[in-house]
C-alpha cells in the first residue's frame, strides 16, 4: 500500500478530525507547476525532465504556504494535547483536586496510555508524511529546495521529531510500564519506546513505522555527562537546567524565561529558544530511577552549587536595595 493511502486510512480512522498534511491538494499543485511550465514553454519530449525555475509562482506561492501552516497546525496541536495529557499525569494534592473540580480527570492510567500511544502515533506519522511531499517536491523539481524547507521549519520550530513532547511523551511510556511492571499491574502498554545504554550514556529510542527510527541522545553537550533536571530548549536540543542556565548567562534564580532573546543555543547556535524551554519532568523521574547512583551524586552537587549560587543572588539584591 502506498504511504499516501495508508495515511488518508489512518486520518479518516481518528474519532474526531486532526490537523493532517493534505496529500492529495499538494501533489495536485505540484503536477499543476510541472504541467504548466512545459505547456508555457512547448517543450518536447528530450525536454521532459528540465525543472520548473528557481523562482516558480505555483510553488512558491501556494505549495510552501500551504505545507508551512499545515505543519504549524499539526505541530500545535500535538504540542498542547501532548502537554495537557501529561500536566493530568504528574498533576498531585490539591493540584491534582483542581483538575477533578475541572472535569479534566475523567480518565484513568488505562486511558491516558492509550491517548499518549496515539499521540505518538500522530506525530511519526506526520513526521513521515511531510518528509515524504518534501522528497516528492525534490525529485519533481530535480532540486533540494525541499530539504532546504525542511531547514527552515526546524528553524521556526515547527519541526514535530524536535518537539519536546515528544521527548516527554516516550518517557512517559517507560515510566508507567516500569511501575506496572513493579505492582505487577497489566496494561496495554506502548513497547515502541525504550531507554538503552552505549557505553554508559542512555539515550531514548521509538521505532513505530519501519522508515522512522527516533533516537535522543541523553548526554548534555555542555558537561558532557547524562542530562541532569533536563530542559529542552524550543530548537529541540536538550542539556542539564543549571547548563542551560550557564549557557544563557542567567542565574538559576531568574530562570531560563529571563534570557535575553540574543542568547543562542550552544549546539545550533539558534536564537530565542530559551523562552520556550521546557522542563522535561518524565524524563528526569525517568534517568532518576536508571541512574540512581549518578543521579543522587549529581544531587548532591547541584544543591551545593544552588545555593551558593541563591545566596549570591539575594545578597546582590539587598545591596542594591540599600544602594550600596
Amino acid at each position: 500500500m502506498k504511504f499516501c493511502k495508508k495515511y488518508q486510512e489512518y486520518m479518516e480512522g481518528q474519532q474526531r478530525k486532526l490537523p493532517a498534511v493534505g496529500f492529495k491538494k499538494l501533489k495536485k499543485i505540484l503536477k499543476k507547476c510541472r504541467r504548466d511550465f512545459h505547456s508555457q514553454n512547448n517543450v518536447n519530449r528530450t525536454l521532459d525532465l528540465q525543472p520548473c525555475p528557481h523562482q516558480c509562482s505555483v510553488c512558491d506561492g501556494t505549495f510552501f504556504p500551504s505545507l508551512l501552516k499545515e505543519m504549524s497546525d499539526v505541530v500545535g496541536f500535538f504540542n498542547e494535547r501532548a502537554q495537557k495529557l501529561l500536566e493530568l499525569h504528574l498533576a498531585s494534592g490539591i493540584r491534582r483536586y483542581y483538575f477533578w473540580f475541572k472535569g479534566k480527570l475523567q480518565g484513568n492510567h488505562v486511558a491516558l496510555t492509550q491517548e499518549g500511544k496515539e499521540l505518538v502515533n500522530y506525530a511519526l506519522i506526520n513526521a513521515i508524511a511531510m518528509r515524504k511531499i518534501l522528497k516528492k517536491y525534490d525529485k519533481i523539481h530535480y532540486s533540494k529546495q525541499g530539504q532546504a524547507f525542511k531547514s527552515q521549519a526546524q528553524s521556526m520550530h515547527i519541526e514535530i521529531l524536535q518537539s519536546p513532547w515528544l521527548c516527554e511523551l516516550m518517557a512517559f511510556h517507560i515510566n508507567l510500564r516500569e511501575t506496572k511492571a513493579k505492582s505487577k499491574t497489566k496494561l496495554a502498554f506502548f513497547e515502541g519506546c525504550s531507554l538503552a545504554f552505549n557505553d554508559g550514556k542512555p539515550s531514548l529510542t521509538c521505532e513505530l513505522f519501519d522508515s522512522v527510527k527516533i533516537d535522543i541522545d541523553l548526554t548534555c553537550s555542555i558537561c558532557l555527562d547524562t542530562v541532569f533536571d533536563p530542559v529542552a530548549l524550543s530548537c529541540g536540543h536538550i542539556f542539564c537546567y543549571m547548563c542551560s542556565c550557564s549557557a544563557a548567562s542567567v542565574t538559576i534564580v531568574d530562570g531560563l524565561k529571563s534570557a535575553q532573546p540574543k542568547a543562542k543555543c550552544p549546539l545550533c547556535r539558534q536564537g530565542r529558544v530559551y523562552e520556550g524551554a521546557v522542563h522535561l519532568e518524565e524524563l528526569c523521574i525517568l534517568l532518576s530511577r536508571n541512574c540512581h547512583e549518578y543521579w543522587e551524586e549529581r544531587l548532591q552537587t547541584e544543591r551545593s552549587e544552588r545555593v551558593r549560587q541563591t545566596k549570591e543572588h539575594w545578597e546582590s539584591q539587598c545591596r542594591a536595595f540599600m544602594g550600596v
